[in-house]
């Protein structure tokens, strides 16, 4: 189940797109689409496509502003200035926190969670992380960020152990029916989406409360980071979301927002609907579609431009970091043999990219952190990993697969310090 909407290298970003089955959606149309176009021709207007506001003009693009506030999310190249300046104030938040607790001397080291896309997949995540927490090692996180099923994941994993009974239910009860509501054909050719992603939105609902807004907000207070990436389809940028800065807005659509961020950042295109997010310019309503951040960016931790080495040394900040990956896939080749069909060809290569894409990637961040003095670890699903996946979001699959994520992070996971390729040694694996 492995074809995948196509990445794009932009900005921020650095990654892939997560995994959704359409080969088995598409087999299904196929013969069906001829019969569709035949009927919307004889039917019209009775077919017709979704509507929506005005995309904000190129040149008016820096100025958008959403639901009033300002400064709670980067995507343009100024962005960066204002990135830097809430890097330095969430780093003076830290040291009062600190000092408030009646440490003395310097910080202790900053350790950056990110979490990547990868759908149904994300349950190794989820697993690894609650293991993480059963073996008594897993630290805070200064800095958490999430793309697509990795957006669903950080806010538990930003908040630490209290919220790991609810990340566990958001992985091993759900099913499809939680997730998508599969549309008719004819939504191939006159719809925005092949799903509904109506059931996602409710869960995304439940579990994304007031009260957990309120404690992002509180660990915001104490100069943690938690960031989401959505890509802005209009302008093909990806698009970083504080939403640390929005849960301390005391705006009072903040909540809507943050949930609209997280439904946004899991909208596969084609399968799922984008999310149209309200702007405004100089009084003027205008309309942003945002999709699966994994569009722009499947992983990042923070932008290679930012130069966090330089900044560090300006500020005369000498600190310890650390980064650890999570990627919610599979890095080593996933054979099949592919039939001599149009769709099906395309479907493999498209999917063949973006894998080796995916791992090029992690060559980037991993030079990155190298130019920065940052510690890399990197985490993946073990080739070892076999149980087949039947349908999207099976919840034996991901039964399976959070538990073998909680096993390896109980047993202490090895991580690995380089990305697969330069000497990185196999992943172990629990015995059964």
């Amino acid at each position: 189940m492995t074809i995948r909407s196509l990445a794009v290298q932009d900005g921020f970003g650095v990654g892939t797109a997560p995994t959704f089955d359409h080969r088995r959606m598409l087999a299904r149309l196929r013969p069906l689409l001829p019969i569709a176009a035949v009927l919307c021709l004889s039917l019209l207007p009775a077919c017709s496509t979704p509507v929506r506001l005005s995309a904000v003009p190129k040149d008016q693009e820096a100025a958008a502003t959403v639901a009033g506030m300002t400064g709670i999310r980067y995507w343009q190249k100024p962005d960066l200035a204002l990135m830097q300046q809430d890097a330095a104030d969430a780093y003076k938040r830290e040291e009062d926190t600190f000092a408030a607790a009646g440490n003395t001397g310097p910080l202790p080291p900053a350790n950056f969670l990110a979490i990547s896309g990868g759908g149904e997949d994300g349950a190794f995540g989820a697993g690894l992380l609650i293991g993480w927490t059963a073996a008594g090692t897993r630290p805070e996180f200064k800095l958490v960020t999430g793309v697509s099923t990795g957006a669903l994941t950080a806010p538990f994993a930003f908040l630490g152990p209290k919220y790991d009974e609810q990340l566990k239910a958001v992985y091993t009860t759900i099913t499809q029916k939680d997730v998508l509501e599969q549309r008719g054909f004819l939504a191939a050719l006159y719809d925005d989406a092949m799903a509904d992603n109506a059931p996602l939105r409710q869960l995304v609902a439940k579990y994304v409360t007031a009260d957990m807004l309120k404690d992002i907000a509180a660990e915001n207070a104490k100069g943690r980071i938690l960031a989401i990436g959505t890509t802005n389809l209009d302008a093909r940028r990806p698009v970083i979301w504080n939403i640390g800065k929005i849960a301390a807005s005391g705006n009072p659509r903040a909540l809507d927002l943050v949930r609209d961020i997280l439904v946004a950042s899991a909208a596969i295109p084609g399968a799922f609907p984008p999310m149209m997010i309200d702007v405004e310019v100089n009084g003027k309503a205008y309309q942003e579609m945002h999709v699966d951040g994994g569009a722009s960016a499947q992983v990042f931790a923070y932008p290679p431009q930012l130069h966090l080495v330089d900044l560090s040394n300006k500020a005369r900040i000498n600190r310890e970091r650390r980064l650890f990956i999570i990627r919610n896939a599979r890095l080593d080749p996933d054979w099949a043999d592919t039939k001599r069909q149009t769709l099906t060809i395309a479907g493999r290569a498209i999917s063949s990219l973006i894998q080796n894409q995916g791992v090029g990637d992690l060559y980037r961040i991993y030079a990155t952190t190298q130019r920065d003095g940052v510690d890399f670890n990197l985490a993946y699903i073990p080739p070892t990993f076999n149980v087949p996946l039947t349908e999207p979001f099976e919840q034996h699959y991901m039964n399976e697969l959070f538990n073998l994520g909680y096993e390896l992070g109980r047993s202490g996971y090895n991580w690995q310090k380089t990305p697969p390729g330069l000497g990185a040694s196999p992943v172990p694996v629990p015995e059964s």
